[in-house]
């Protein structure tokens, strides 16, 4: 098998890491090959603390996934979140020399890079320009501008910011486990691609994804990303509240909260009991399940209306921005009992749980298309398509190439046509990771 056709997708995460390698199947869904995990050390809500025991976890990770692939793994595709990452709205305008001149790839570009030119926060860095919708002229509500007449372009731009010093270490932390980043993307709009599906990007849909240190939401409407946040509580945050309501060690209340966790107390009769062998010699504790779904009760309502504060910062009571589809939940944390039905209480929205499997091989295991790898699915999803857009590039740089010698001097003006917005088109994500490496080259 080529190594070139095959993606990693390497997911950091505050509990655990993992490396999956895919390739596209002959119906074009992503076959997974190896997987490995590793609990995370270094990590602390999505921000890595500690550089060395990063590093090993990742290494460790990476072998599991190479021994059970049979390849060796190069590149990877790793994904970004972590508390340090806000969005914001933003819309800016050109105005274009010629407006005889249909609007090109390039008018498109002046106009990101402009807003790349925004003032951030000492340490802040603009990560995604995603346009949403562009004016030409005052015509408003226009999906795609190219090809046709106008002297002023506008745009509404949704703009994500994170710290530099956050990515850098990541990317640091990917290099020193010998491994080269191939691209990073936003872990909100990884877990979006592995378990959305068009109609439901289309309808308008919240996605939260619950991990272990951050609550990831992605909203979408109209098929564009609307709004992103990042919430600095997860999973983690109900097991220490169990370890201590429960005074018991952190093991236990992690065991508790998957087998007997429930988010709805009104499930558990009272005398359900539940009974933990204690330390060294010491009674055994006694927990009754009301209890304990009490205490996850009050740290999960919290979370949800978090989440719910930012649905509502993007608007969408109002009729345009409704989300028909409603909420999908993801990450390991939306495998909580009735969190399906606390979700809906709270929000008053449809929930579903949304699970990977939209872009999987039929034949895929079903640990694989589990809510708990969402992200992993999605990074290897994006490394494929970041692949083809580079065979495709390639093509049109050797068709160019051979139409270039077959007429020299008639060709040279319309092939800078044509070449220019090859070249230009990168997404920011693209100049980011290159910037990412060449300050980890520099820095050597």
């Amino acid at each position: 098998m080529e190594n070139n056709k095959i993606s990693v997708g390497l997911d950091i995460g505050t509990t655990k890491i993992v490396a999956m390698i895919g390739r596209k199947n002959e119906y074009g869904k992503a076959e997974i090959l190896g997987i490995g995990k590793s609990k995370s050390l270094g990590v602390h809500r999505g921000v890595v603390n500690n550089i060395t025991q990063t590093i090993q976890s990742i290494q460790q990770a990476v072998q599991e996934a190479e021994a059970e692939a049979g390849l060796k793994i190069e590149d990877v595709t790793v994904g970004i979140a972590g508390q340090h990452i806000r969005s914001l709205q933003h819309s800016d305008y050109i105005t274009r020399a010629n407006s005889e001149v249909v609007i090109d790839e390039e008018d498109i570009d002046r106009l990101i890079n402009q807003v790349h030119k925004l003032v951030m926060l000492p340490g802040e860095e603009i990560i995604h320009v995603l346009p949403q919708e562009y004016k030409i002229d005052g015509q408003a509500e226009i999906k795609e501008p190219i090809g046709m007449y106008g002297g002023r372009l506008e745009a509404n731009f949704h703009v994500v910011v994170g710290q530099v010093s956050s990515i850098r270490n990541i990317g640091r932390c990917v290099k020193s486990s010998g491994l080269e980043l191939e691209g990073i993307t936003l872990e909100p709009l990884a877990s979006a691609n592995a378990v959305l599906s068009q109609e439901e990007k289309e309808a308008g849909v919240a996605l939260i994804d619950i991990g272990g240190g951050t609550t990831d939401l992605a909203v979408f409407k109209d098929g564009i990303i609307r709004h992103t946040a990042v919430i600095p509580f997860g999973g983690n945050v109900v097991t220490e509240d169990i370890k201590e309501g429960c005074s018991i060690i952190e093991k236990q209340a992690e065991l508790l909260k998957i087998k007997f966790g429930s988010a709805w107390p009104g499930e558990n009769k009272d005398n359900e009991i539940v009974s933990i062998p204690g330390l060294r010699g010491r009674e055994p504790k006694e927990i009754t399940l009301k209890n304990l779904s009490k205490i996850i009760h009050a740290r999960v309502v919290e979370i949800i209306e978090q989440v719910y504060v930012e649905i509502k910062n993007y608007g969408h009571e109002e009729q345009k921005k409704k989300l028909i589809a409603g909420i999908v939940l993801t990450g390991g944390g939306s495998q909580l009992k009735h969190l399906k039905q606390l979700v809906e209480y709270i929000t008053g929205m449809d929930t579903r749980i949304g699970y990977p499997n939209e872009h999987l091989a039929g034949d895929s295991d079903d640990d694989i298309a589990s809510p708990l790898f969402a992200t992993a699915v999605g990074l290897v999803m994006d490394g494929l398509k970041r692949q083809e857009r580079r065979g495709v590039e390639k093509e049109v740089e050797q068709m160019e190439h051979v139409a270039e010698e077959h007429s020299e001097d008639s060709m040279t003006q319309e092939e800078d046509i044509i070449q220019q917005p090859k070249k230009e088109r990168k997404s920011f994500l693209d100049k980011l990771t290159e910037r990412v490496k060449d300050f980890l080259d520099n820095a050597e």
